[in-house]
C-alpha cells in the first residue's frame, strides 16, 4: 500500500502529461469509516459500477477510522489526492473553511436525483460555508425510542410532545417501582448530546453562540433545560446507576425493560430489534421544547472530492452512482443511516412505527437539526471529559446547575473568540 501512495505521488508530482492520461481512466476511492462487511458492500458498488464502465479501474483504500484523520490528511499533503473521499461532518467544516473541497453547486444544478433529495439533505450538503460541499449518503439522528408496554402499565397511551411530558412521564413510569425508571440517562462518555437537546429545546434556538461568540448556554431557556434533566434524575426519574451509562448501557437497559425511553440514533435499532418483540417499542419525534420546536442532534456522512482531484467529472459520475436511491437505500439500510431521499419512508423496511419518528423529524419544520460546534479545537475535550465530569458533580448533587452551566459557556465561548479572531 505504502509503495502504491508513493508511486502515485511521483506520477502526480511529474505533472507530465502522458502520466496523467494513462490514469484518466483510474479512479481512488477512500473509506473512511471502515469495517470489513461494509467494505464488501461498497466493493460490491463498486464493481457495478466498472462494470457500467468498462475500462474504468477503481483503486478503493481503506483507512481504519481510528488513524484516518491523520492518514488522509498524509496523503493530501504528500500530493497524492483521492478523487472520491468518505467525509464525515465533523471534518467538513474543517476542509471546507480551508477552501480545499470542490463546490458542487454547479453539478447539482445538472444531476437528476437533486430534485429529489430531502430539503435536509441539501442544507446539510451546504452546512459549512454555505455551498454544497459533499453529497450526504444518510444521518444519524436522535430520536425518542418508547416503551410501549411499560407506558401502558402507567396508564399512558402516546409518547411525549413536549418536554413538560417526558418530565412527567419519566416520574409516572418511574413510580411503578420493581427497578423500572422512566429514562435512560447517559451520563457517562457521550451524554453531551442529551445536555444540548433538552437546553436548545428549552431555549428555542439551535444556536450555539451569538454574532459575538458569546455562548448562549447561559440563557435563561438553556439553563431551564439543563435544570429539567437535574430534576428528573434527582427526583428518580432514571437509574440511580445511568450516572456512568455510555451507549452499550443505555441500549441494553432500554431492551430489557429497565427504562422506558431512550434518545439515540437509529445504529441503536440493531441492537434493539434482536432483543425486543418489534409491537413493544416504536419511535417519536424528540418533545418540543415551549416555542413548538425541538432540535434533535444530527450527525452525516457523505462523498466528496478535493478542489486538487485532477478527475472531477469521472469522480462525479461515481459520486452520483454511489448516491442514486438504488444504491443509497441498499447503503442506509445496511449500515443504519437516515437515507437521503423524499418518500423513503414508504419502502416497506422504513414504513414501521420504528422508523417513524426519524423520519417525521427529517420532514417536519418544527424538529431543526442540531450540529455541534465541532469546527471548536477544544470541542473533543469539552464533549469527553468537561461535560461528563462536571455534570456527574451536579447531577449528584456536588454541584448545582447555574454553576456547571455557566463553567460550560465559559469554555465554549473562549474558543469561539478564538475561531473568529482567526477567520480574520
Amino acid at each position: 500500500m505504502t509503495h502504491t501512495f508513493t508511486l502515485k505521488a511521483l506520477i502526480l508530482a511529474t505533472g507530465l502529461t502522458v502520466a496523467m492520461s494513462s490514469l484518466a481512466a483510474k479512479l481512488t476511492v477512500v473509506e473512511v469509516i471502515t469495517s470489513p462487511p461494509r467494505t464488501e458492500l461498497l466493493q460490491k458498488m463498486l464493481g457495478e459500477y466498472k462494470a457500467q464502465h468498462p475500462g474504468t479501474e477503481i483503486e478503493l483504500i481503506s483507512l481504519p477510522w481510528g488513524q484516518a484523520f491523520e492518514k488522509l490528511g498524509t496523503m493530501l499533503q504528500s500530493g497524492e489526492v483521492p478523487d472520491v473521499v468518505e467525509m464525515p461532518d465533523t471534518w467538513q467544516g474543517l476542509y471546507a473553511s480551508n477552501n480545499m473541497l470542490e463546490n458542487l453547486e454547479p453539478r447539482l444544478k445538472n444531476w437528476e436525483g437533486t430534485g429529489q433529495l430531502t430539503a435536509k439533505t441539501l442544507a446539510m450538503a451546504r452546512a459549512a460555508n454555505g455551498k454544497a460541499t459533499m453529497i450526504p449518503y444518510g444521518f444519524y439522528m436522535r430520536a425518542l425510542f418508547w416503551n410501549k408496554k411499560l407506558f401502558q402499565q402507567a396508564g399512558l397511551s402516546e409518547p411525549p410532545k413536549t418536554m413538560e411530558d417526558f418530565f412527567n412521564d419519566a416520574k409516572r413510569i418511574s413510580a411503578l417501582g420493581n427497578g423500572i425508571s422512566g429514562y435512560c440517562l447517559r451520563g457517562g462518555v457521550g451524554g453531551t448530546n442529551a445536555w444540548m437537546m433538552f437546553m436548545t429545546a428549552m431555549n428555542g434556538s439551535p444556536a450555539f453562540f451569538d454574532k459575538d461568540g458569546n455562548s448562549t448556554l447561559t440563557q435563561p431557556g438553556a439553563v431551564k433545560g439543563a435544570q429539567l434533566l437535574v430534576d428528573m434524575y434527582q427526583q428518580g426519574g432514571a437509574p440511580k446507576d445511568s450516572i456512568n451509562w455510555g451507549f452499550n448501557e443505555i441500549v441494553s437497559a432500554f431492551y430489557s425493560g429497565k427504562c422506558a425511553m431512550l434518545d439515540q440514533d437509529p445504529d441503536a435499532l440493531i441492537a434493539i430489534k434482536k432483543s425486543m418483540p418489534a409491537d413493544d417499542f416504536a419511535v417519536a419525534p424528540m418533545p418540543v421544547g415551549p416555542s413548538g420546536k425541538a432540535f434533535p442532534t444530527i450527525g452525516y456522512t457523505g462523498w466528496a472530492m478535493f478542489k486538487q482531484g485532477k478527475q472531477k467529472d469521472l469522480a462525479w459520475s461515481l459520486i452520483t452512482f454511489l448516491s442514486n436511491k438504488t444504491n443509497n437505500l441498499a447503503w442506509a439500510k445496511f449500515v443504519g443511516t437516515l437515507p437521503i431521499y423524499q418518500g423513503a419512508e414508504q419502502d416497506p423496511f422504513y414504513k414501521t412505527p420504528q422508523f417513524s419518528g426519524w423520519f417525521k423529524e427529517l420532514n417536519d419544520p418544527n424538529y431543526v437539526p442540531l450540529t455541534m460546534p465541532t469546527h471548536l479545537k477544544g470541542w473533543g475535550y469539552f464533549n469527553s471529559v468537561l461535560v461528563k465530569e462536571s455534570s456527574q458533580e451536579t447531577l449528584l448533587g456536588e454541584n448545582d446547575t447555574e454553576s456547571m452551566v455557566k463553567a460550560w459557556a465559559k469554555y465554549l465561548t473562549k474558543d469561539q473568540k478564538a475561531w473568529l479572531a482567526a477567520q480574520k
